[in-house]
């Protein structure tokens, strides 16, 4: 470090000054030792700092400055660099790298008057064995030069994928209704079978509404609504609108119109299921750890008639 500091001022003062001065303050150091310093080989460490910092600075820069040190170290392991934590700390500290924090936010969705509603069938218990077990939806919104824009989410619990989203600048019920359409088409499309699904959602007036439940029904899903009207009835939903906010909306933002907001939201989403390692899911993108579900479903699949026939 006292090498670098003179490398620094060097410019500006004789080197004999520098050495001289810093002897003074307790850092003693001749002239003679900063120039052999100098014409030595960088160490083994100074070399693998300087390539890690590279392959830091790669794996940041291709979350689009999202992931903090955690997932920068996750990331590298995925490329079969090997890393110790306090490594990647230090020179994420060097390089000045800071994941995006995350805050709360207030809710969005407008409590339906308190009539009768479907039981709460998850009980704050956000978890699942496999997908279309259990899918939570939400609706957050972003401001823009042009008013409001709303957007609602359908996620899967089991992998974190985001089945189905949607945009509108009206918070009317249609918004939520084409968010779970869609996720309910590519399910279909992908063969996959949601009978018996839950669907889970706060008291929102748009998921309680008429149109919705039937198309529920006609699904075979069943709804579910969380009972004690508080953030924690849907945290796994509000969890990702907070990193929809924080990730996209505040680090890409002011937006100047809806269609922009959509636009970026199709690529957020995109790169959400297929690339951003999930803590939660063994830093894994929700992509692949379904791909490897129904890769086990099948192998399972075609092993069981064997093992009946023996």
């Amino acid at each position: 470090m006292i090498v670098d500091f003179i490398d620094q001022h060097r410019h500006r003062w004789p080197v004999e000054a520098i050495t001289a001065a810093l002897t003074e303050a307790g850092c003693a150091i001749a002239p003679s030792t900063y120039y052999a310093a100098r014409g030595r080989a960088p160490s083994a460490r100074a070399v693998r700092d300087e390539y890690l910092k590279e392959q830091i600075m790669d794996v940041y820069e291709d979350s689009g400055g999202i992931y903090g040190r955690r997932k920068i170290r996750a990331a590298l392991a995925r490329r079969g660099i090997t890393v110790a934590k306090c490594t990647v700390e230090r020179l994420c500290r060097d390089l000045g790298i800071r994941g995006v924090v995350r805050g709360k936010f207030p809710r969005t969705t407008k409590p339906a008057p308190e009539t009768e509603r479907p039981a709460d069938l998850v009980d704050r218990a956000f978890c699942a064995t496999a997908p279309n077990q259990l899918w939570v939806a939400d609706i957050t919104y972003v401001r823009t030069e042009v008013g409001w824009v709303y957007v609602a989410f359908v996620l899967d619990v089991f992998s974190r994928m985001i089945v189905g989203w949607q945009t509108s600048t009206r918070m009317f019920a249609d918004l939520a209704i084409d968010a779970l359409a869609m996720g309910l088409w590519l399910r279909r499309r992908a063969g996959q079978d949601i009978t018996g699904l839950i669907h889970h959602s706060d008291r929102g007036v748009q998921y309680r509404a008429i149109r919705y439940t039937q198309a529920l029904a006609e699904a075979g899903a069943v709804a579910s609504v969380g009972s004690r009207g508080d953030s924690y009835d849907n945290a796994m939903a509000e969890a990702l609108n907070s990193l929809y906010k924080h990730e996209l909306i505040y680090r890409k933002g002011p937006w100047a119109s809806t269609n922009a907001v959509e636009i970026a939201t199709a690529e957020w989403v995109h790169w959400y299921n297929t690339t951003r390692l999930h803590g939660e899911l063994d830093h894994r993108p929700p992509a692949e750890v379904e791909d490897h579900y129904w890769q086990q479903h099948a192998a399972a699949a075609e092993t069981e008639p064997a093992l009946q026939n023996k």
